[in-house]
């Protein structure tokens, strides 16, 4: 054979590793809304940047006549590209190839990605479409998902993990995005369960559609599984791209700075009336965090679970942050089963890649009631404590309005190695309210005699003018400054500059044990 027809056969071996499987499957995955795994992969990268890896590769299996079917890439895409001209590793399932069904080669090429990120550095995401483990290859497909749910164990907080799912992801499938960092699902074209509708119907006689079951509106607002809920594949992947915006490559690298032209020490009036005079009433404090952030930003992250928390990502001074805040909005703020985890789990992560905390604090307490007490709150509460004591990223706190009882130790206080702890004029710091406290205070004289609503609310402002102030706390050094609102953005800005070379650890040890 001459040199040119080896050149030939290379060149026919590209083209057929390019040419779907069949013209009809992609027909069909179209028809579903859905895009191919080559297709994603354009979206998502910078253009001309993908780097193939096992083009070539195809499965080993000879039973149930799998000799006969062999597709180069055996049903998943896999490589190198660059998002804003950094560096990332990437597999995409695909579809058309046997369901994107997950076979032992297919999971030791995201294996080799995923050891590649590690070596180098550079975050993991992995847009996944897969009917599940290859039935015809038995225990060896299963041995292969616990390959990929152990590099992604490994790799946790050491480089970014997002998983995106793009079509079908059932059984054990769905614990390696669950090990990931961030998950993103498309609506109605993407679902996540353990076991689907018919073995529901089948064990427990409950009629319910996959969608309804693992769909992304389900675990965007529901069980708090996804981060991100996009209408369209298209708004998926641009998620994914702004999302890399503010992360660094890995766990010993710095977030990167982008330039801004919106002034560090910029006042707003409209901060001054943004908290009511009534401390019952209810506000918005999206309207605070986005007045204080560059250029009004703010990316939010699991938006439509636990409303009564907020989590994002921001930046000021053009260096990224993550942010923390309590929601007046939605049940007075309080911290709750859901919210607990939901804040927990994002401290943890902007913890682990050097991303500063900022946490804006308006909290009566935990959510009281039987449901709570009955669903561990106790635990999952103390996720929230011990994400924020555990952290040694910079760690500052604006506390607006109220910061009651053990809530108020929970959400960055200085106690817990808070760097930078302001205080609005109209904080309220004690154990509890000062209607609670009236009640407690002054229980005898109630109980021998009726008292006039006149005296408790006497009663209710001495409490709130004597302890419910800022400047008890700060008389005490627990909060370094009460500040005006107007004066927000420039005070965390100057703080988040002194703190830029912060360095603080946490004893030796294997690891903590985290009230799971």
């Amino acid at each position: 054979m001459s040199n040119q027809d080896r050149f030939d056969e290379l060149r026919r071996r590209h083209a057929e590793a390019l040419r779907p499987s069949s013209e009809e499957r992609v027909r069909r995955q179209h028809k579903a809304g859905k895009k191919t795994a080559r297709e994603r992969l354009e979206l998502l990268l910078d253009a001309g940047s993908f780097m193939e890896v096992d083009k070539f590769v195809v499965h080993q299996s000879h039973d149930f006549d799998m000799a006969e079917q062999r597709f180069p890439g055996d049903g998943v895409v896999t490589g190198a590209g660059r998002i804003h001209d950094r560096p990332v590793f990437v597999f995409a399932q695909d579809f058309t190839v046997f369901g994107g069904s997950l076979s032992e080669t297919h999971a030791r090429k995201i294996c080799k990605i995923m050891d590649l990120a590690m070596k180098t550095g550079a975050p993991i995401i992995g847009l996944n479409d897969s009917g599940g483990a290859r039935i015809q290859e038995g225990v060896v497909a299963l041995a292969g998902y616990a390959e990929v749910f152990l590099r992604n164990t490994l790799a946790s907080g050491v480089v970014p993990q997002i998983s995106a799912i793009m079509g079908p992801c059932a059984g054990g499938a769905v614990y390696s995005p669950a090990l990931t960092d961030f998950i993103f699902m498309v609506k109605n074209t993407s679902y996540m369960f353990v076991t689907g509708p018919d073995v529901i119907r089948a064990v427990t006689h409950e009629t319910v559609s996959a969608d309804d079951l693992g769909g992304a509106t389900t675990h965007s607002t529901t069980s708090g599984v996804a981060h991100f809920s996009a209408d369209s594949e298209e708004e998926c992947l641009a998620l994914i791209r702004e999302m890399m915006t503010f992360l660094p490559q890995n766990n010993l690298e710095d977030p990167p700075r982008r330039p801004t032209k919106d002034p560090v020490d910029r006042r707003d009036e409209n901060l001054q009336t943004i908290v009511p005079d009534q401390p019952n009433k209810p506000y918005n404090m999206l309207d605070i965090i986005r007045t204080v952030l560059d250029d009004h930003y703010f990316f939010e992250v699991q938006a439509g679970f636990a409303a009564n928390l907020i989590i994002g990502l921001g930046r000021l001074g053009g260096r990224p942050v993550g942010i923390v805040a309590n929601q007046p909005m939605h049940l007075a703020g309080c911290l709750d089963i859901s919210a607990s985890l939901k804040g927990a789990r994002f401290v943890r992560f902007c913890d682990c890649f050097n991303i500063p905390l900022v946490t804006f604090e308006d909290v009566p307490g935990f959510l009281p009631g039987t449901t709570q007490e009955f669903g561990g709150i106790i635990k999952h509460g103390a996720k929230l404590l011990y994400a924020y004591c555990e952290a040694t990223v910079p760690k500052l706190t604006v506390i607006t309005r109220k910061a009651y009882g053990g809530a108020y130790c929970v959400m960055s206080s200085k106690h817990i190695r808070g760097d930078a702890n302001f205080a609005y004029p109209t904080a309220e710091i004690a154990v509890m309210g000062p209607e609670g406290a009236v009640n407690i205070l002054y229980r005898r004289e109630m109980e021998q005699a009726p008292v006039p609503e006149a005296f408790k609310e006497q009663k209710a402002r001495e409490y709130r003018e004597m302890l419910a102030t800022p400047y008890v706390a700060a008389e005490r050094g627990y909060i370094d400054e009460v500040i005006e609102p107007r004066d927000t953005r420039a005070r965390l800005c100057a703080a988040l500059e002194l703190l830029r070379t912060k360095r603080d650890t946490n004893p030796a040890k294997k690891h903590g044990n985290l009230p799971l």
